[in-house]
């Protein structure tokens, strides 16, 4: 279903669609592209040439996501997600749409589900997959989509602005986080890291902001069977570009490993001001 509460990029009035071109009242247009996304990220706003993830990094993600590997967690995400009935929902860092996938069979269909990300080349695939969904080139800097239009705000292992998760949440909307755990892909990291440097535990946003309403670690072990598919894993991670060329090559060497998927599922919402 259409999401009908998308503002305008420039000077944040509301779009509205003909045909296949948004407007606002002040004159500012955005076409729909034929894949079925529109490019709501102005020239001026982005930080390079090409923002985000890679051409590369989104094709070994999906390679990687389509054999079933992480279908545990989304399904978990799914639940989690529509455990209150949103009627809108914003995946806000969507990569490549396969938890926002999963999520949409799951749901009604009068869900509006809107999504969004940096990558023109995530927005891209997820828009070829999928035509349930508001696919946007946008960032979480300045989500384009109307104050208090979101009853659920999803972020799977994304970069959070709180500022604009609370202004776009509606009153009673709910912010769920998906972030890594201290042991997600750890025997990976063992093969490519030297030394494995373990950060304090802390939560993905401000105590202060946010009150934290439910949290369930999700931790199971998947065997990777070829050299094919721990490189996807290692490309469409960070870990690709932090990882040393020694260690990078221990990887390339690999022909099958077994790791822990380990993640912290958590509800928020946000506090008065």
């Amino acid at each position: 279903m259409t999401f009908t509460q998308l503002c305008c990029p420039l000077c944040a009035t509301p779009l509205t669609l003909e045909q296949r071109t948004y407007r606002c009242e002040q004159g500012h247009c955005f076409d729909t592209a034929k894949q079925g996304y529109v490019n709501l990220l102005p020239v001026q706003n982005k930080r390079s040439k090409d923002p985000g993830d890679s051409k590369a990094m989104v094709q070994a993600r999906g390679d990687f996501l389509a054999q079933g590997f992480y279908q545990p967690l989304a399904e978990i995400i799914a639940k989690a997600a529509l455990r209150a009935d949103p009627r809108t929902l914003l995946d806000a860092g969507c990569g490549e749409g396969y938890y926002l996938r999963h999520l949409l069979d799951a749901a009604p269909e009068r869900l509006q589900a809107v999504a969004l990300d940096i990558s023109k080349w995530a927005v891209l695939a997820a828009a070829r997959q999928d035509k349930r969904a508001s696919w946007l080139v946008a960032s979480n800097t300045t989500v384009p989509v109307a104050s208090g239009s979101i009853d659920a705000l999803l972020c799977v292992f994304g970069f959070p602005v709180e500022d604009e998760f609370k202004r776009v949440l509606s009153e009673s909307g709910r912010l769920l986080m998906v972030d890594p755990a201290p042991n997600h892909l750890l025997e990976l990291k063992q093969v490519i890291y030297p030394e494995i440097k373990h950060k304090e535990a802390t939560l993905p946003v401000a105590e202060d902001a946010w009150q934290l309403t439910n949290a369930e670690r999700v931790t199971f072990s998947v065997n990777l069977p070829s050299n094919a598919i721990i490189r996807d894993l290692l490309t469409m991670t960070p870990h690709l570009y932090r990882a040393s060329s020694e260690g990078r090559a221990r990887a390339e060497a690999l022909t099958e490993l077994t790791v822990t998927v380990d993640v912290w599922v958590r509800e928020f919402v946000a506090k008065s001001d």
